[in-house]
């Protein structure tokens, strides 16, 4: 069985976030970089629902997590 297919555009809808393009640009570009030594997971901007879903997928490394280790290293990249 095949594992479903998720992209940016789809986690932002999972966070409740404004999925458009440039609404995904301007999140990153207005929460980055963090910094090395921060985890995407703990950074402060989350929701505690955002967090507690990121978390999760991680852990489980669930459907979503290759999803979310892209946006961590984006939000990790100096632009």
């Amino acid at each position: 069985m095949e594992s479903p297919t998720h992209d940016l555009k789809g986690l932002f809808d999972q966070l409740g976030l404004d999925s458009s393009p440039k609404a995904i640009d301007d999140f990153i570009a207005s929460h980055s970089p963090l910094p090395q030594d921060k985890k995407l997971i703990d950074a402060e901007f989350w929701t505690s629902q955002q967090a507690g879903f990121l978390k999760e997928q991680l852990r489980e490394d669930a459907d979503w997590a290759r999803v979310v280790d892209d946006l961590n290293l984006r939000m990790h990249q100096v632009h």
